[in-house]
């Protein structure tokens, strides 16, 4: 169980996408006990352990990324935001300047991680059972079974959830939030922590705004009054409108990421 939020079990399944949809099961060992106890105090240690487990994990997770000079972006939204759809556009469209490769989790099934790979990018499924959530550790995991090549982007598809994904450090660059305009605009104020762990919100299928109620400029107000150095991207994953900015977005931190890099590496020769 998860000691942040009661969720989830012992395991997660990882799957490469492809690969006969046989799944393997792995041990996840946690170095809590499941005998959980009532007493407040004793809730605060168990999740102070958990996510400091975390943490650390994530710091390897990071430390390997970089070392192969992968941009991972972590991708969350509540489930239907249009997550799937969106990395399926941005796939066809940088496909032929960079190797794409895409961890999708999912309580079930292989579905979004076939989507994924008819796109053309290389994917690998997390299947998390009853929880909610990818953790450090099933990053981990996914990242030896995909295997990503140096020099790439690595998209992770969060769980459809936007409240615990905002508490797991994953070892990614940048965490995201997709929210679609079907979906209200005081969302920022109902999970202002995911919000305020967000370093770009994507607001996705602006083409169905003259059906829906919502305020764009509400919207924007709510989420700076959360996190002021946000970015907000207003786009259709459906119709493509928009897209232009947020493959900017991605190309900057990417050809960002690998000029640091080379820094990096000759002032370690120095």
């Amino acid at each position: 169980m998860c000691a942040t939020c009661g969720c989830g079990d012992d395991s997660a399944v990882i799957t490469l996408a492809g690969d006969d949809h046989h799944g393997h099961q792995h041990d996840h060992p946690h170095d809590h006990s499941h005998e959980h106890t009532h007493v407040h105090t004793e809730t605060v240690s168990l999740e102070q352990k958990v996510l400091a487990k975390n943490d650390l994990i994530a710091e390897q997770n990071r430390a390997w990324l970089a070392e192969r000079n992968i941009l991972a972006l972590n991708i969350t939204s509540s489930p239907g935001a249009g997550k799937t759809t969106l990395l399926e556009r941005t796939i066809g469209t940088l496909a032929d300047q960079w190797a794409v490769s895409v961890i999708e989790g999912d309580q079930e099934t292989l579905l979004d991680a076939e989507r994924i790979r008819a796109a053309g990018a290389e994917a690998v499924q997390v299947n998390t059972g009853a929880g909610c959530h990818l953790d450090a550790e099933m990053i981990r995991r996914a990242l030896e079974t995909l295997n990503p090549q140096p020099q790439s982007l690595l998209f992770i598809e969060n769980v459809g959830n936007l409240v615990c994904p905002a508490l797991f450090d994953l070892g990614e660059q940048s965490k995201l939030v997709v929210i679609s305009v079907t979906e209200g605009a005081d969302k920022p104020l109902k999970y202002p922590h995911m919000f305020a762990a967000a370093g770009l919100v994507v607001l996705n299928k602006i083409d169905l705004l003259p059906y829906v109620d919502f305020d764009l400029e509400k919207f924007g107000n709510f989420v700076k009054s959360i996190n002021p150095t946000a970015e907000i991207l207003p786009l259709s994953a459906t119709t493509g409108d928009g897209t232009a900015a947020w493959i900017d977005w991605i190309e900057l931190r990417a050809n960002g990421n690998m000029s640091q890099r080379s820094v990096d590496k000759t002032l370690s020769r120095e």
